[in-house]
């Protein structure tokens, strides 16, 4: 499985300089509205240093990290449910994201208009969430019909239309579904943008990324979710800076992470995922699973016969493997263990399933 995250915001707010400087690509990023017009898509590999150090380990021929795949679609401005700017088509492009990036402008620079005519975080907030919701809404509205008929000549399970008519109430209060407690899984098709994980990122200048008290102030308008901060310009600038330059130019500006490192650190946790390894003369991989998957699962996840077919799964934490040496040294010191089908995988993991098919 892998991680898909949409980017949105209003225009001008940095969207596609991020994008690029995420994904190493060449989108037009433009100095007025409406710059981005189809989605662009960009897979990205995860920076994971474990699969260095298996691959030493097992001679690897390649590395294959896990991946996140970002869409970044267009501005979204106030009205556009209603038809302005370029109106709200485009949200259906991330309505299979995993997550949602919702970039903030936070910088100061008059050669960059705002679409409003001022920097204002709260603002821009409020109105991507309102956009957002009137998006739902319609998707919801459209549904209605179809949902009334088909349970009424029971083709339906009732739970959709109850599901269905409890997220019209709460979107028409204005509450984000998110938070609303309603259980959505029975109209999961929908892809409802706004019950989907949020991860807030603030795109700003060195003197917000260096200020302490403004950040704070930042965070707390989107608390309790996660907030990112960085500058998507110097984001750009270590595209092609080797790591240690990279590391100094971030430690500059009070940082350690980079957007990339931030995104996937957070969106991993705000999901709920975790990554396994595997490795061995061909290949050292990582693979994303959930966080509680049992082991016949995550076999699954390399193809669908190891599931099936699952036996066992030998298990070695990365950092035993690290300490012993090898898989063999491993076994000899007892770090390496035979796990049944309700085994708990942890992050770390080196495995070698073992299947019958």
């Amino acid at each position: 499985m892998a991680l898909t995250i949409g980017i949105v915001g209003l225009p001008n707010v940095g969207k596609s300089t991020l994008f690029n400087a995420l994904t190493k690509n060449d989108v037009l990023a433009a100095n007025y509205p409406f710059a981005t017009i189809e989605p662009n898509v960009g897979v990205v590999s995860l920076p994971d240093s474990r699969l260095d150090v298996l691959a030493g380990i097992f001679g690897s021929e390649r590395i294959l990290p896990a991946t996140v795949s970002f869409v970044d679609i267009a501005g979204i401005v106030r009205g556009a449910s209603e038809g302005e700017g370029l109106g709200n088509q485009f949200l259906a492009n991330i309505r299979e994201a995993d997550a949602i990036a919702q970039v903030v402008r936070g910088f100061a620079d008059d050669d960059v208009v705002h679409v409003d005519g001022a920097i204002n975080p709260q603002g821009d907030l409020e109105t991507i969430n309102a956009e957002l919701m009137l998006a739902d809404l319609q998707t919801v509205e459209k549904a209605l019909p179809r949902y009334e008929k088909e349970v009424k000549q029971k083709k339906l399970d009732p739970s959709v239309l109850e599901a269905a008519n409890a997220a019209k109430d709460a979107l028409e209060r204005g509450v984000l579904l998110s938070t609303s407690g309603i259980d959505l899984a029975p109209i999961k098709e929908l892809g409802l943008l706004t019950s989907k994980p949020v991860i807030f990122v603030f795109n700003v200048d060195e003197a917000v990324l260096t200020d302490a008290a403004r950040k704070a102030e930042l965070e707390a308008l989107v608390a309790p979710a996660k907030a990112i901060f960085l500058d998507a310009k110097i984001e750009s600038e270590l595209i092609d800076l080797d790591p240690e330059d990279a590391a100094e130019l971030l430690a500059s500006t009070g940082q350690d992470e980079s957007g990339l490192d931030q995104l996937a650190r957070i969106g991993f946790d705000t999901l709920g995922l975790q990554t396994y390894l595997t490795a061995g003369p061909k290949e050292a991989r990582a693979w994303t699973i959930g966080k509680g998957w049992k082991a016949p699962q995550a076999a699954g996840v390399i193809h669908t016969d190891f599931e099936k077919g699952f036996i066992k799964a030998e298990i070695i934490s990365f950092d035993d493997l690290v300490e012993t040496g090898s898989v063999v040294e491993a076994r000899s010191k007892g770090k390496a263990r035979l796990e049944g089908k309700d085994y708990v995988m942890q992050d770390g993991d080196v495995v070698e399933f073992r299947f019958n098919v």
